[in-house]
C-alpha cells in the first residue's frame, strides 16, 4: 500500500508569489477530504496538470486503498503552511493519519497542482525513542527481528537490537545479493552496466519483461533498476540466471549472508519459488524439500523448470494466507541485511559506483525519510505473514548508517499499516542530531 501511495504525484510548484488568504488552502484541503471520502468535484479541486498525471481512477483507487488501511476520514487536522502556495496538512482517519505535502497554483482559481503522501500514522502510542519502536514491534503477532548500525572503515557497529542473529524469511530483499554479484561482475571488468540482455523466450514470472518477445535486448542497468526500485520479479530472474545461480550463490558469504546462507542454496529465482508453492497444490515443493542439495539442484533444472506456469494457480498469494514461509523462502537475519548494505556502500566509490548509488536509491521505501537523511538506499520484501524493510542511509554530517525490521506471521497476514508507521518513526529517530 505505501508504496502505491508513493506514486501520488507531486508537480513542481510555481514560483511563489503573495501570500494567500488562509481559507484558500484550508478549502482545498477540505475539498481533498471530500475527495478521499468518495465525494466532491474532482476537476474542480485539480489543476489540469495534477490530472494528467493523476486520472480520477487512479486516485480513486488509492483512496480505496486508504480506506482498508485506515477506514473513513474524519476531517482535516493540522495545516501547517511551507510557502506562499503550499503546506504541509494532516487527515485523520478512523484507524490513523495521512500526512501529505499540498501545492496549490498561485494564479487563477488557485487550484491543487501537488500532492504528495508522506506516510501514515497508525493509531497507537507514540514512539519516543529505538527501544519504544522496538517494544511496539514486538508487539505484533509472529517473529520480529530490527537492528540498527553505524557503518564506517570497520565492521558494522551495531546499535539497537532486536533478534539481530535470528534468520527470517525476507521476501524481495534476497535481491541485494544479485545486485552485488552484477557489482562485482562490473567491477572485475567481466561486464559493463551497458551491456544487454537478449531474452532467449524462457519463461518469465510477471513484471514489465514477461510477455516480451524472444529476441528483446535490455541493458543491465535497466533490469537492475526495474529489480530494486519497484521489485520486478521478471527483471530478477533474467539477472539472477543471466549472471549464474552459483555466482550469485558464492556471493552470500562475501556480502555477508552468515546467519541465513545456508539455507539460501540453492539460490531460487521468482519464478522457481512461485512454482514450488503453488504447482500441484504445493505438492512440487514438498518434493523438492525432502531431497538433499545436489539433488535440489537436479530438481530445478529437471521438474521444476518443466512445470508449465499456467500449473501456477491464478489466485496464489490472493487469499492473504501465509504460504510455507519458514520453509520455501529466502532467508537472512538483520546482520545479514545490515552486512549486505554495508558492502553495496562499500562499492559506491567503485568503478560501479555512481551507478549502483542511483539503482539503490531510486525508491527509498518511505518518502519521508529523504526530509532526516542526505542519501537513502533501500530494498524491501513482502508476502502474505513477511514483511521486511532495509535503509541504507547517510547522514546530513556524512556519517553511514543502516536500518532493517522485519516480521514473519505464519498464520496471518502482517499489519503493514503499523509495520511502516514504526519504521517511519524509527527513520527519524535514528537520524543523528
Amino acid at each position: 500500500m505505501v508504496a502505491t501511495l508513493m506514486m501520488l504525484a507531486a508537480l513542481a510548484q510555481p514560483a511563489v508569489q503573495a501570500r494567500p488568504a488562509e481559507p484558500t488552502i484550508d478549502t482545498r484541503a477540505r475539498e481533498i477530504v471530500a475527495l478521499l471520502g468518495g465525494a466532491g468535484e474532482y476537476d474542480a479541486t485539480f489543476a489540469p496538470s495534477f490530472r494528467a498525471a493523476v486520472p480520477r481512477e487512479k486516485f480513486d483507487a488509492i483512496a480505496m486503498q486508504l480506506a482498508q488501511a485506515l477506514g473513513k476520514p474524519t476531517g482535516i487536522g493540522a495545516i501547517e503552511p511551507t510557502g506562499a502556495w503550499s503546506a504541509h496538512i494532516r487527515i485523520p482517519y478512523e484507524r490513523g493519519t495521512l500526512k501529505a505535502d499540498l501545492a496549490l497554483d498561485p494564479t487563477g482559481d488557485h487550484r491543487v497542482i501537488g500532492l504528495l503522501t508522506r506516510g501514515v500514522e497508525p493509531l497507537g502510542p507514540a514512539a519516543h525513542s529505538i527501544d519504544d519502536v522496538i517494544g511496539q514491534l514486538a508487539t505484533l503477532p509472529g517473529t520480529s527481528v530490527f537492528a540498527v548500525a553505524r557503518l564506517g572503515d570497520g565492521p558494522p557497529r551495531t546499535g539497537n537490537t532486536r533478534n539481530a542473529t535470528t534468520p527470517i524469511a525476507i521476501g524481495s530483499a534476497f535481491k541485494l545479493v544479485i545486485l552485488a554479484e552484477l557489482v562485482r561482475s562490473i567491477e572485475a571488468g567481466e561486464r559493463k552496466w551497458s551491456d544487454v540482455v537478449t531474452l532467449d523466450g524462457s519463461a518469465l514470472p510477471g513484471g514489465g519483461y514477461a510477455q516480451q518477445p524472444k529476441g528483446t535486448r535490455i541493458p543491465l542497468k535497466e533490469l537492475a533498476e526495474r529489480m530494486i526500485s519497484v521489485s520486478d520479479n521478471s527483471a530478477t530472474d533474467i539477472l539472477l540466471f543471466h549472471l549464474g545461480r552459483a555466482k550469485v550463490e558464492a556471493m552470500l558469504p562475501v556480502v555477508g549472508f552468515t546467519d541465513g546462507g545456508a539455507r539460501n542454496v540453492p539460490f531460487l529465482g521468482a519464478l522457481e519459488l512461485f512454482k514450488l508453492k503453488g504447482v500441484d497444490g504445493g505438492a512440487l515443493g514438498t518434493r523438492y524439500l525432502s531431497l538433499d542439495r545436489a539433488a535440489r539442484r537436479a530438481f530445478l533444472d529437471g521438474p521444476v523448470r518443466n512445470a508449465p506456469i499456467a500449473a501456477i494457480p491464478r489466485d496464489l498469494f490472493q487469499d492473504g494466507k501465509p504460504l510455507r514461509i519458514g520453509e520455501l523462502e529466502w532467508f537472512a537475519s538483520p546482520n545479514d541485511l545490515i552486512r549486505a548494505m554495508d558492502w553495496l556502500r562499500r562499492h559506491m566509490d567503485g568503478p560501479a559506483g555512481a551507478e549502483l548509488r542511483a539503482v539503490l536509491s531510486k525508491n527509498p521505501g518511505i518518502a519521508e525519510a529523504s526530509s532526516h537523511w542526505r542519501y537513502v538506499g533501500y530494498k524491501g520484501g513482502s508476502e502474505p505473514g513477511v514483511l521486511t524493510m532495509t535503509f541504507l542511509l547517510q547522514a546530513q554530517d556524512g556519517s553511514w548508517h543502516a536500518l532493517t525490521a522485519g516480521v514473519n506471521d505464519t498464520a496471518h497476514e502482517v499489519d503493514t499499516l503499523k509495520f511502516t508507521g514504526l519504521m517511519t518513526r524509527a527513520l527519524e529517530l535514528a537520524a543523528p542530531r
